[in-house]
């Protein structure tokens, strides 16, 4: 059997590498990447190697004046700017920003692991599975003196698994297809957050490093850059089921329920789906962001259609998609949630605040207009 992933809005599977801003140059709206063992073999032949490794040591950027002749000459490839006015805002960027994170790429080209579409998947499966009594479960080991190193570990084998034995382990995916550089493109995103004016929550943009949000102007925030691929843009790859572990006996023996089946997991994902897409779209009316709650429109209409069909579901998966793309629970204005995040370092004063969690999202920008969620595809078996 064979899968199809189909982006329905920019997507980013990295692979844990970013582009530094040494290591490319902004030339005709488009990215090159410079290849450097190339430009240190030509320039080790004269004197201009230590020039070209000073800069690179203390310089935020090359500069295109004295080096833009290798973003033409020497660039390993090109990727293109979604469109003109990314490159306009490239040149105003500073900091961390100018740091692109890459996707996913082998000997062969770029690609979609199996990892990624695998994760996305159990994230599915495991929220469909949560209910009050595993979440309470979580939550008792946080009232311990010291918080647990592996909180989630109860919630996993309640509804997965033993370690060894999980439900998931009945399918196997291979990595899909290398698709073709074309597909990939430089977005532009920016992070939309809730700040609250006269006790009213309204929109607000980051700005960092400040990390407050200031005014409701998005040409104000700090944008960021990231190697994405398109929508429409399409992954294939094997979905292998073993028959073995579905006997009963076997779901027996490994103290399942049931036996996996995979109208179960399409099922999972489209629910979780559904759950995600309300409350992105009830957070995007709120705030006003116009283009954004009509991309999740479109979104829910392909996840009616999903509904209808027993070999697809929608996911989201990826690098942008947020808190709430990556946990079991999504109703984070439950209580005993909170509870847990006043005890997590690094979560402890959101439950205290009057704004909702998370209150942030990253927002893809098409044309200069924010537009999209990053993350989003059609998932068909065939």
């Amino acid at each position: 059997m064979n899968y199809r992933l189909t982006c329905l809005t920019p997507v980013l599977i990295g692979d844990g590498q970013k582009l530094s801003p040494v290591d490319y140059m902004v030339w005709k709206d488009q990215v090159s990447v410079l290849d450097q063992r190339r430009i240190f073999r030509l320039l080790a032949k004269g004197p201009r190697l230590e020039n070209y490794l000073a800069q690179i040591k203390r310089a935020e950027r090359l500069e295109f004046a004295s080096w833009g002749g290798f973003a033409q000459s020497y660039a390993g490839r090109r990727i293109p700017f979604e469109s003109a006015a990314c490159a306009r805002y490239w040149e105003q960027a500073r900091g961390d920003s100018l740091h692109i994170p890459t996707f996913a790429s082998g000997p062969s080209g770029p690609y979609l692991p199996a990892s990624a579409l695998k994760g996305a998947l159990h994230t599915a499966m495991l929220a469909a599975s949560m209910d009050r009594s595993v979440l309470d479960a979580v939550a008792a080991q946080f009232d311990a003196d010291r918080p647990p190193r592996r909180p989630a570990d109860v919630a996993e084998e309640r509804t997965m698994g033993l370690p060894g034995a999980s439900r998931m382990r009945w399918f196997r995916l291979s990595d899909s297809k290398p698709i073709s550089p074309s597909c990939l493109k430089i977005y532009l995103l920016r992070v939309a957050t809730v700040v609250l004016r006269g006790g009213k929550p309204e929109l607000g943009w980051k700005i960092s490093p400040r990390g407050a949000a200031e005014g409701n102007r998005p040409e104000e925030a700090t944008p960021w850059f990231a190697e994405m691929a398109v929508p429409g843009t399409v992954f294939e790859g094997r979905w292998r089921e073993d028959e073995f572990l579905r006997s009963p006996e076997v779901a027996r023996a490994l103290r399942w329920d049931q036996p996996p089946n995979r109208a179960a997991i399409l099922g999972a994902a489209n629910g979780l789906a559904a759950r995600l897409l309300a409350l992105h779209r009830t957070y995007a009316e709120s705030l006003g962001l116009d283009g954004v709650a009509a991309s999740l429109r479109e979104l829910e209409q392909k996840l009616a259609a999903c509904r209808n069909r027993d070999d697809a579901c929608l996911l989201t998966l990826g690098w942008g998609a947020g808190l709430l793309a990556k946990i079991a629970w999504t109703d984070t204005s439950d209580e005993t949630y909170r509870r847990i995040l006043r005890r997590s370092s690094g979560y402890a004063s959101a439950p205290s605040s009057a704004l909702p969690f998370p209150k942030t999202r990253r927002i893809v920008f098409v044309n200069d207009r924010p537009a999209a969620l990053p993350g989003w595809a059609l998932l068909e078996l065939s």
